[in-house]
């Protein structure tokens, strides 16, 4: 059986307790402890309750929880508990059975009402305590976004992003204190953006691209030109082959053995909504431009690990894919196919004979598709145009059933 749930945790937002439902009032002012931060502890101030803040560090927040259970306990968020809200965190560490949730209107519902926005036409993102360049994975011609902001500085941030990447015409909107009396809001264009803002705010982007404007899609397929490389890279075409065997899906996890510059595991993360990606690769200067292409192509929680496959990959998180551009051989595989996950795809390219041998030896031990993919680019000859063929590839894919 379930045990009784002891713990609520309450949106609140700019109105206080008078935005509350009269039964959600009630839980908080019936509460022996009340959980949150400064702001929420102002806006519930006329209860009686002991008042604790967020513990330092961030992640002792489970353990002062568990610590109040026998307790009529309170934890008060910002608006919906469940929305890019600590709830979330709260829920997967404590058994929901425990827990009773009260949502209240979200930042991204008050925001999409103040703009006269559909909900169901808009990307909803969060850069509260995440690296703000995640954000330049959205960044499409009429796209619409709602961004949860780290603090006053976001929006200048993100008007950089847009106007580096030719869409400084963008409209932007902040947002703060919606709801509530000293409720804020603050219109510009990216290219133009000079205010100051509060530091708990919003942010609305209506993109507009210039006709110079970066176009990056999230399907895969982007032109070697936008990543740092010393040459050594798996090509346009031939990456969006191997994308479509790996399957980029929500959340899931990709090794990239020998990542080079990174391009396959950038594509993976930015093909999927929160998709993460661990690069080995031995090479301190490959690493470094990895890294730096992470950043400029929205990719910047990708984790790079220095080292050579087989041995690089103890310890690390089991993943759901994995991609094997460099460094391929028995050893490898074996060690990469035994960590791979149930219905994880295995993607090994080759562009070498003795590769490529390796490659027939293993398809004829367990089965998969083996394809040759071949590239042919119009090329000036002369005064005249050709077909300059690229080097082929040799791809094997297999799915762990």
């Amino acid at each position: 059986m379930p045990d009784t749930p002891w713990l609520h945790i309450v949106g609140i937002g700019e109105d206080g307790l008078d935005g509350l439902t009269p039964a959600t009032r009630a839980v908080v002012e019936a509460a022996e402890v009340i959980l949150g931060g400064d702001r929420h502890h102002a806006l519930a101030s006329t209860v009686g309750a002991e008042r604790l803040a967020w513990p330092s560090p961030f992640d002792a927040m489970i353990d002062t929880i568990r610590g109040l259970r026998g307790r009529r306990a309170v934890v008060l968020v910002t608006g919906d508990p469940l929305w890019f809200s600590v709830g979330a965190r709260i829920g997967r560490a404590i058994d929901p059975s425990e827990i009773v949730y009260h949502p209240q209107l979200s930042a991204f519902q008050l925001a999409a009402a103040r703009m006269g926005w559909s909900l169901a036409d808009v990307e909803t993102l969060t850069v509260h305590g995440r690296p703000v360049a995640q954000m330049v994975a959205f960044i499409q011609p009429d796209a619409r976004l709602l961004v949860l902001t780290t603090g006053a500085q976001t929006p200048a941030q993100i008007a950089r992003f847009l106007t580096d990447r030719g869409f400084g015409q963008s409209r932007m909107t902040v947002l703060a204190a919606m709801g509530g009396p000293q409720e804020a809001r603050f219109d510009g264009t990216a290219e133009g953006w000079d205010h100051e803002v509060p530091a708990f705010n919003t942010l609305a982007v209506e993109c507009i691209a210039a006709p110079d404007a970066a176009l990056l899609p999230r399907v895969p397929g982007l032109e070697d030109a936008l990543f740092q490389s010393d040459g050594t890279m798996t090509k346009r075409e031939v990456r969006a082959a191997t994308l479509a065997k790996l399957m980029p899906m929500r959340g899931a996890l990709l090794w990239d053995i020998g990542c080079g510059s990174g391009s396959v595991a950038i594509e993976w993360m930015r093909a999927a909504r929160y998709a993460r990606a661990i690069g080995i690769e031995p090479r301190d200067d490959r690493r470094a431009m990895a890294g730096a292409n992470a950043l400029a192509l929205g990719a910047p929680k990708l984790e790079l690990v220095e080292g050579q496959a087989p041995e690089a990959l103890d310890g690390l998180t089991p993943p759901d894919a994995i991609f094997i551009g460099g460094g391929l051989s028995e050893a490898v595989f074996a060690a990469a196919w035994d960590a791979l996950r149930p219905l994880g795809r295995l993607v090994a390219n080759a562009v070498t004979l003795e590769s490529e041998a390796v490659l027939m030896a293993l398809h004829a031990r367990h089965g998969g598709d083996l394809v040759r993919l071949s590239v042919c680019r119009a090329e000036p000859v002369g005064g005249l145009t050709g077909w300059r063929p690229a080097m082929p590839v040799t791809q094997w894919s297999l799915v762990k059933r």
